[in-house]
């Protein structure tokens, strides 16, 4: 039997599958583990299955030792892992690809609603029992209908969330690295543009790029600078890949209309400047929280784990 550290709590039945096979030892409590206690808990790990919120680097790889086979991300995205530095000690690493796909697309769409249509605003007013009234000019939002949104990495995220931006009546436009299936582009009716192109001409643009030292700070000072003044920036893909300050300048200057946010760049702390705004919709990164989603990712995780454990064939291995 082999050793798994889980470095937090997941759902059920992937962590039981693991203890089916090997002696797993899991961080179950609700609070994140202590940089300390991890380093600790993974010395002597064949494997480890780790969360979002856990840093895979060079001191952790060490303190694991040179027995360490497998990091399998409970997660799609995987920049809190040094993926190099794993390569270099033969650790393979794996991610959880496509599960989360639609469960994201629902919260991007959330997003669009909420910003242009102020309900966060709105639901505030009637938390606090302020006192309103109904009237022509009351909180007046964007219609979506005949729109253009902008997708930013038109991979199987941007994809759903422009089939859902279709059906309330959004006209599609997009940049990516490669070229979109020309199937997907009948579809959508979907208008390949320059990263440039977007920015300048969307209503809406929403991120969905995964995250890079060439995407940090994709979306910055010179970007909101070139958005339409009554543009809604929409994040569910990296926090990183916003600027936080300059969305805050943007926001309180009028530079752009609004935000939505699902990610941020400190997380889980947040710009204290968005918190004060009353364009700027914020969720605390829910874009996989449903009971399958989560459930799914723990199971294709565990998959992952236990296939490298028996010398099989790496599943859904990402490489530098």
């Amino acid at each position: 039997m082999a050793r798994v550290v889980v470095t937090g709590k997941i759902p059920s039945g992937g962590l039981e599958r693991l203890k089916a096979e090997h002696e797993v030892t899991a961080w179950e409590k609700d609070d994140a583990i202590s940089r300390a206690e991890l380093l600790t808990m993974v010395a002597g790990a064949d494997a480890i299955v780790s969360l979002l919120t856990e840093k895979i680097d060079d001191k952790l790889l060490d303190s694991a030792g040179p027995q360490l086979k497998s990091v399998s991300n409970v997660a799609v995205g995987y920049n809190n892992i040094d993926v190099p530095a794993c390569e270099k000690r033969g650790v393979l690493v794996t991610n959880t690809p496509g599960v989360l796909t639609e469960a994201t697309a629902d919260i991007a769409m959330s997003l669009i609603l909420m910003a242009t249509r102020r309900l966060g605003e709105g639901e505030r007013v009637i938390r606090a029992q302020e006192p309103w009234q109904w009237g022509m000019f009351y909180m007046l939002g964007m219609g979506l209908q005949g729109r253009q949104l902008g997708i930013v990495g038109m991979g199987q995220i941007g994809i759903a969330t422009a089939r859902r931006a279709k059906a309330f009546g959004m006209n599609i436009a997009y940049t990516r690295r490669s070229p979109l299936e020309d199937n997907v582009v009948k579809e959508l009716d979907a208008k390949y543009m320059s990263m440039d192109e977007l920015i300048e001409s969307s209503d809406v643009l929403s991120l969905h790029c995964p995250y890079s030292p060439a995407t940090h700070h994709l979306m910055s000072e010179n970007q909101f600078a070139r958005m339409k003044k009554t543009a809604f920036l929409i994040n569910t893909a990296r926090g990183p890949i916003v600027h936080e300050q300059a969305l805050v300048d943007a926001l309180k200057s009028g530079q752009i209309a609004g935000a939505g946010l699902d990610v941020f760049e400190n997380e889980p702390a947040v710009n204290p400047g968005l918190l004060e705004l009353d364009n700027a919709v914020l969720i605390p990164h829910l874009g996989s929280a449903t009971v399958e989603t989560r459930a799914a990712m723990a199971d294709i995780a565990a998959t992952n784990a236990l296939a490298i454990l028996a010398g099989a064939q790496a599943p859904n291995l990402v490489t530098s």
